[in-house]
């Protein structure tokens, strides 16, 4: 029971925290006017926060690897609050984007570090729930942080939220201190050593994976919203119900593959996520106009793309149990990787053929698919191997 309380408090943190990625595509007009620059250049505060996690994130992680791990997580919240304290004061477009550089990287540090002690604070078999439960934290912020982000600068200003989200850090890790144990770093993992573990094809195509996988997602979901006028006859007001639907069905999706990670096993829950995903993605390309079967395929497409999002992750931990926190750490530079490549295939797909978003998508995720199927063909082949080595010494 303490520790479902521990891993649901940082699933609560990571929403906050995650709230401040995703507000902001809410309210990028209103910054933009603030700061006396386009909307197209104040876009660049979301590309600097992918770029900063994609390559500072991991940094971060190896350099802190020795510490205690509840040190990590109230020295990430600091960052935070640093970030978000600069993004109140900042008085000008530069600063923005250097306080979402700091942002980026303190959020990051935060979620990996999460994900670490919440697979430490239960047995192995529940290690896939526990991660999920840590990615709801992130799922809902990606529902309720852009409907947030408007309501909140409507009624108060857009730097309010920035505020906001300084204080409840600096609570957090009063809470941090008094709610979660100690946990042991990780020994340093000599430079070399790190570099061996891209060496290997098994890790590198298992990252690789991650990349497929959510750049098919982002494809489409970068463009959801024209998508579902072209494909639909769906009003304004419908298409924010259907988003709505498909947020929540996110939650279900995370949720879910915890579970099937944990009791149905990696490789077939892992593979059976993706090809449902390949397969929901082909048949939105194919529906014309239904409302009602939209909405419904939109609410399966969420949670058999994000159910794979906790497998993957248990899967990633597999490759290098002794480096969990670098590996969690490129899984996550691959994703981001993924998700900026994935926006924009999808813009220029949509300028031939707004109906081919969707299976542009099913594409790239059945490369995932295959990738996945050699993964675990190089896995298993090593596990002979091992059997075999361990028999001859006998």
């Amino acid at each position: 029971m303490k520790e479902n309380i521990r891993i649901y408090t940082l699933a609560v943190i990571c929403f906050v925290i995650s709230i401040s990625e995703f507000v902001i595509v809410g309210v990028l007009d209103t910054i933009a006017d603030s700061v006396h620059v386009s909307v197209a250049a104040a876009g660049q505060l979301i590309t600097v926060y992918s770029a900063s996690a994609a390559i500072g994130v991991p940094i971060a992680i190896i350099a802190l690897s020795k510490w205690d791990r509840r040190k990590v997580l109230r020295f990430a919240l600091g960052i935070v609050m640093v970030g978000n304290i600069f993004m109140f004061l900042s008085p000008n477009f530069p600063l923005l984007l250097i306080a979402r550089i700091v942002l980026s990287i303190g959020s990051g540090i935060f979620t990996i570090t999460a994900m670490t002690v919440a697979t430490k604070l239960v047995r192995a078999e529940r290690q896939g729930s526990a991660i999920a439960t840590i990615n709801t934290g992130f799922s809902a912020a990606l529902i309720l942080g852009l409907p947030l982000g408007r309501v909140l600068t409507a009624a108060f200003g857009w730097k309010v939220i920035f505020l906001g989200s300084a204080v409840f850090s600096l609570l957090m890790i009063i809470v941090v201190s008094m709610m979660i144990p100690r946990t042991k770093g990780e020994e340093v993992i000599p430079l070399g050593k790190q570099l061996s573990l891209l060496k290997s094809p098994h890790i590198i195509i298992t990252l690789i994976i991650t990349f497929f996988w959510i750049a098919g997602y982002g494809i489409l979901y970068s463009y959801i919203t024209p998508f579902l006028q072209g494909i639909t006859t769906m009003n304004g007001d419908m298409i924010s119900a259907a988003l709505f639907v498909f947020g929540f069905a996110t939650l279900i999706g995370t949720k879910l593959g915890g579970y099937l990670g944990d009791h149905v096993g990696i490789k077939k829950s892992l593979i059976g996520s993706m090809v449902c995903h390949a397969v929901i993605l082909l048949l939105l390309t194919a529906i014309s106009g239904s409302n009602i079967i939209a909405i419904l395929l939109l609410a399966l497409w969420a949670i058999a793309a994000w159910a794979t999002s906790p497998i993957q992750q248990v899967n990633i931990l597999t490759t290098a149990p002794e480096a969990s926190g670098v590996m969690l750490s490129l899984n996550n530079s691959f994703l981001q990787l993924g998700v900026t490549i994935g926006a924009g295939a999808g813009g220029i797909v949509m300028e031939n053929s707004i109906r081919a978003l969707s299976l542009t998508g099913a594409v790239f995720v059945v490369i995932g698919i295959v990738l996945a199927f050699i993964s675990f063909r190089i896995k298993s082949l090593q596990k002979n191997t091992c059997a075999i080595d361990s028999v001859e010494v006998q």
